[in-house]
């Protein structure tokens, strides 16, 4: 799956705006607009965003377990 799905999906689940997602893990709070407009990432801003994602996940997931 593609690095532009996988957000979209991580935004969808997670219930927040395009534009925190981008100042949270990128420090860019147009990134995600950009991608949807045709900006190309960096394999290195993909890995980066992917590890945000995963980090996200389990800082939540061990929110909720506490």
């Amino acid at each position: 799956m593609g690095i532009n799905l996988q957000i979209e999906r991580f935004l969808r689940e997670e219930g927040m705006a395009a534009t925190k997602f981008g100042r949270l893990a990128a420090k860019d709070p147009r990134l995600v607009l950009d991608m949807r407009n045709g900006r190309e990432i960096r394999p290195s801003m993909a890995a980066r965003l992917t590890s945000f994602m995963a980090a996200y996940r389990c800082n939540v997931n061990r929110s909720l377990a506490a």
